[in-house]
């Protein structure tokens, strides 16, 4: 029997066992076909079959309404940084956009690119240690959309609210916590993840989109890059990432028979409230990088006295089979990764770890 390592990866992230033990079944043989679902046409029956089962599932999970699109597309959310403003920004309407660290920065950049943009709120001043309260966020009223990323995953810190836009669309980068709680999704014009952190392996990038945005992707823009295209052939317009998109409908699957996104969310507060409090209660030993009331459910970051104790603490983590703690190279420090398919038990390790780390170096 292999042993599984404590997989705290910010992303490519762990993905459940079962889901991985599912895959490795029918991975030479899908279904009778003779064959692996990444050797069959993407025109065939079977995969259709998994494709529109992918984005059914993704509906009933999070409750999308009627009139969104489920896009099943590729390139990251590096790629809708720009595809996003390429299809909805407009002459003498901004981007508006709100500043909370490294991926919203870039999303920035990329938009900057294209037409006008405006910083709508930043927590720069804190060192994007906090999300902004919604009372900081002001969009000015032409705007084109206003974008937020609902979790960083380098500073640790999330949205627990969102900011009512009326007409003006709200859009959502929520790569590193998608389906970890229950959002409305009607509030939203756009809602983007990539996978490989909550839904799946790296190869495929979840686009939710209001119907009314959809048509307006300008006829200026390469096929490729235009919501319309991949609307109108159901995510099918060109080869898709098809082993990725099983291995998502295989996530889902998973999640809804552990009860569902609220079920999820529950089963994440009890995780990593088990890592908080060992920070909390640790007398100073350890200290949380995000302000208390920003606080991810999806990243946890700390800090230990010194840079040399942190090193030490990576290190023999590692031999004590931890994966994946060493903080973003930008800001140093820890972090533990704690995305929906990280077990209980790997924080209830980790927690267990860390008290006994500070016993030996406190």
């Amino acid at each position: 029997m292999m042993t599984r390592a404590y997989n705290f990866n910010a992303g490519p992230a762990a993905i459940p066992l079962e889901v991985l033990k599912k895959a490795q079944e029918q991975f030479v043989d899908y279904k009778g076909a003779g064959m692996s679902i990444m050797e069959m046409s993407h025109r065939s029956a079977l995969y259709e079959q998994v494709n529109n089962e992918t984005q059914a599932l993704l509906r009933e999970l999070f409750g999308i309404p009627e009139n969104y699109h489920v896009l099943l597309l590729q390139g990251g959310a590096s790629t809708q940084f720009a595809m996003l403003p390429l299809n909805l920004l407009r002459p003498g309407k901004p981007g508006a956009y709100v500043m909370t660290g490294a991926w919203a920065d870039k999303a920035l950049k990329e938009a900057k690119q294209v037409g006008d943009t405006v910083v709508a709120a930043t927590t720069e001043a804190d060192k994007f240690m906090r999300m902004p309260s919604m009372s900081e966020i002001v969009v000015p009223d032409q705007a084109s959309y206003l974008h937020l990323t609902s979790n960083e995953t380098i500073g640790g810190t999330q949205f627990s609210e969102f900011p009512v836009t009326g007409d003006i669309p709200l859009v959502a980068d929520m790569s590193s916590d998608i389906l970890s709680r229950p959002i409305d999704v009607s509030k939203f014009g756009v809602i983007y993840a990539g996978a490989q952190k909550n839904l799946g392996p790296s190869g495929v990038t979840v686009v939710i989109i209001r119907d009314d945005l959809v048509k307006e992707s300008p006829k200026t823009i390469p096929a490729m890059f235009r919501y319309e295209t991949h609307a109108k052939s159901s995510s099918l317009y060109n080869t898709p990432p098809s082993f990725s998109v099983y291995m998502v409908s295989l996530v889902l699957q998973w999640i809804k028979d552990k009860g569902g996104v609220a079920a999820i969310e529950q089963y994440n507060r009890d995780k990593t409230k088990l890592i908080y409090e060992t920070i909390d209660q640790s007398g100073g030993f350890y200290v949380g990088c995000a302000q208390p009331q920003s606080r991810s459910l999806m990243n946890i970051t700390f800090r230990i006295q010194s840079e040399e104790l942190e090193k030490k603490f990576v290190k023999e983590s590692e031999q004590e089979g931890f994966v994946g703690l060493k903080g973003h190279r930008d800001v140093g420090g820890l972090r533990a990764s704690t995305y929906n398919a990280v077990p209980l038990e790997s924080c209830q390790a980790l927690a267990q770890f860390m008290a006994d780390f500070q016993k030996r170096n406190g």
